[in-house]
């Protein structure tokens, strides 16, 4: 039978860099041929060759409803026959604005782009337009979209500047962008101590989910944001990932449990509130968004942002998410994929661990969880891909990277999780 899938890579990479618009598709760090998607319903896609799997990246967190979920086709269709874009505001943009801010109480006005990499530089503009500073601390193993400015690694000593991660991105873009270690209070501290009057922001992934899936400690998170207060920094929390996906106020509202009186200052959206269109966000308090043009000097705007057909669909997304016990049924069924995985390596004699929330999760093939990007790098990648490969074969699709958390919408059933625990835990007996 005729490979479809390498049939199209191979036509694929002779007009595409790699063969793919988004570099983890092409299956680089794992090796073989990208699957390419066909259709996809509920729980499943189904590739080229008409091969079914159970799907846990979700498009990368946005199908939070699972695929071709009824009310927000109907919303869709119905905004299609209206008009794809008119360059003009509309009444769902105001609506989508509302719904983000009713849920969402550190936000007080917001503005809505097409993707995160477009919010995150935008937010990063406007923090430094704000407060008149340069200087942007981020953290090694956050990623916050393909700005120049944000594609950095970490120096070679405490607190040190970084270096580009691009070709393209000359040194002098990034020599105001400082990048630490995540989880770590000294070296935040003694950052804080040598630059603070000149930081106009720290902008953080709350639980990163390009590391796999780490969490930021409570510790961590309560010293970050009272450094930032103390110097004057914006808190800026990148919830491209996370936003209306571990919780239904996000992961700030995780923080706030667990630390009285915490919220950011900033918050970057993405993904479910597109409900799988390209649409983003950011927003913050009416002082700091009121800098914005055409009220403020900080210039930012975007011919396609609050497209009709995007904010149809991902308001119809967040008003399914609210309805009650959604969350709470979401989280159960991450929790049970998580701890199956789990027990069957362990069965099997397979360092192994894992954490979720809501509906976001992570696993590792380590015995206890990773509190950086240095252990993450410490994964064995051959162990990582014959894994991948493993559930592949068994019609189970996870991240083709072992730096990708995964997704679990509310379309997955507990017989898709059993059939995913079995077929781990006869991969694990390779391992």
């Amino acid at each position: 039978m005729t490979d479809r899938n390498q049939e199209l890579f191979d036509r694929a990479k002779a007009l595409i860099p790699g063969g793919v618009n988004s570099p983890v598709r092409a299956f680089k760090a794992v090796g073989g041929t990208p699957r390419f998607v066909q259709r996809a319903q509920g729980a499943y896609f189904w590739d080229a060759n008409g091969q079914k799997y159970i799907d846990y990246i979700g498009s990368w967190g946005p199908m939070i409803l699972g695929h071709g979920h009824p009310a927000v086709l109907e919303a869709v269709q119905k905004a299609a026959l209206e008009g794809f874009s008119f360059g003009a505001p509309t009444e769902r943009e105001v609506e989508l604005a509302e719904e983000i801010i009713k849920l969402v109480p550190s936000i007080d006005m917001v503005r809505l782009v097409s993707s995160g990499t477009e919010a995150g530089m935008s937010a990063i503009r406007l923090a430094r337009g704000a407060t008149g500073r340069k200087k942007i601390i981020k953290f090694e193993g956050c990623y916050h979209g393909h700005a120049d400015a944000l594609l950095v690694k970490a120096g070679s000593g405490l607190a040190t500047f970084g270096a580009a991660t691009s070709a393209g991105v000359p040194p002098e873009v990034v020599q105001h962008t400082l990048v630490l270690e995540y989880n770590n209070v000294e070296q935040i501290e003694a950052a804080f101590a040598e630059h603070g009057a000149d930081v106009a922001c720290l902008i953080i992934e709350p639980i990163a989910g390009n590391m796999n899936f780490v969490r930021a400690s409570v510790p961590f998170m309560k010293r970050c944001r009272e450094l930032c207060t103390e110097h004057g920094a914006l808190f800026a929390f990148d919830e491209v990932m996370t936003g209306f996906r571990v919780a239904l106020g996000c992961a700030q509202s995780v923080y706030a449990k667990l630390i009285p009186g915490f919220e950011p200052d900033m918050t970057i959206m993405g993904k479910v509130i597109g409900g799988g269109m390209p649409l983003a966000a950011f927003g913050a308090k009416r002082a700091v968004m009121e800098q914005l043009a055409p009220l403020g000097a900080v210039y930012q705007a975007g011919t396609l942002s609050g497209n009709p057909i995007a904010t149809a669909c991902g308001l119809a997304t967040l008003k399914e998410i609210q309805k009650p016990g959604f969350f709470e049924a979401l989280s159960a069924t991450t929790r049970s994929l998580v701890d199956g995985l789990t027990a069957a390596a362990k069965a099997e004699g397979v360092p192994f661990c894992g954490d979720s929330q809501g509906g976001m999760f992570g696993v590792f093939l380590f015995d206890e969880l990773p509190q950086n990007y240095a252990k993450v790098m410490t994964t064995e990648n051959a162990r990582f891909n014959k894994l991948f490969h493993g559930l592949l074969d068994r019609g189970v699709y996870i991240a083709p990277a072992l730096y990708e958390a995964g997704f679990v919408s509310s379309a997955h059933t507990a017989q898709d999780i059993a059939d995913t625990v079995a077929a781990a835990k006869e991969v694990f007996k390779t391992l």
